[in-house]
């Protein structure tokens, strides 16, 4: 299964103080020895940690493929078409969220999306959209042309932290999640079979191409292998959890230890 690392939140470090370091992009070098095989970026509408300059000198410069997410946003995807990353991954943004909270609503924006993917492809840039595990996402993707779907881990992650971390305890506690520890294994089981039975219908023929699976959100070394354990899912896009434990043990170790964390059984 490839590893894509996250860098976004090395630029959240350098936005926290606004000066020059650290720089993204040597991060992008360490990621490649250290075994990853792709680097992620979010190009956000309000620029709150990457930038265009981070974007344009990372394609330019990545030895590993650069997978940019972006919203339905016209001048982000003007100039992401411009500088041509290998994939684009079309995901749901709001201002004043602290990170994405969901997929994107495929219905609701269907003619957009389906243009877009369309300038997409012209230009030879991969595409894939960010979406909840729902079959009928599954099936509106496969409708609207996208190559791939990466399935949205948000709930199973944090299901997963307010069963078996200290997260129920603090002032960070989701509280629509304060469940019994018993009701909190069930839900993360459910969630787990819808991760994985949607897995398996996008990557089914079926009537039509099959879309290639990614898995992402939330996902950390302790959740982690039971998504890297369905067979259907070929990538997952990891940040935050490889970013923090870097600053305590190094950007490369933290990387070889999230590839030991998704071979365990």
């Amino acid at each position: 299964m490839r590893l894509g690392v996250n860098i976004d939140h090395i630029a959240t470090l350098r936005e926290a103080r606004a000066i020059y370091e650290p720089d993204p992009l040597e991060a992008v070098f360490i990621a490649k020895n250290a075994g990853a095989d792709q680097i992620t970026l979010h190009l956000r509408e309000d620029r709150r940690h990457i930038h265009d300059s981070d974007v344009k000198r990372i394609v330019e410069s990545s030895p590993l493929p650069v997978n940019i997410e972006s919203a339905l946003d016209e001048k982000v995807i003007d100039y992401l078409c411009a500088i041509a990353p290998q994939r684009i991954t079309l995901v749901p943004e709001k201002r004043e969220e602290v990170t994405t909270e969901g997929g994107l609503d495929l219905e609701s924006h269907y003619d957009s999306i389906r243009e877009v993917l369309k300038t997409f492809e012209a230009q030879g840039i991969a595409t894939a959209l960010f979406i909840d595990p729902k079959k009928e996402s599954i099936f509106l993707a496969r409708e609207l042309g996208a190559q791939a779907v990466e399935l949205h881990t948000g709930r199973y992650a944090n299901l997963h932290l307010m069963k078996n971390t200290n997260l129920s305890r603090t002032h960070h506690r989701i509280t629509e999640l304060d469940l019994p520890p018993q009701e909190l294994e069930a839900q993360i089981q459910k969630s787990l079979e819808s991760i994985a039975q949607c897995a398996k219908l996008a990557t089914s023929s079926m009537d039509t191409r099959a879309l290639e699976c990614f898995a992402g959100h939330g996902l950390n070394y302790q959740n982690v292998a039971a998504i890297a354990q369905i067979p259907y899912v070929s990538e997952l896009n990891i940040g935050h959890s490889i970013i923090a434990r870097a600053v305590f043990v190094g950007l490369d170790r933290a990387i070889i230890d999230m590839r030991r964390a998704m071979c365990q059984r």
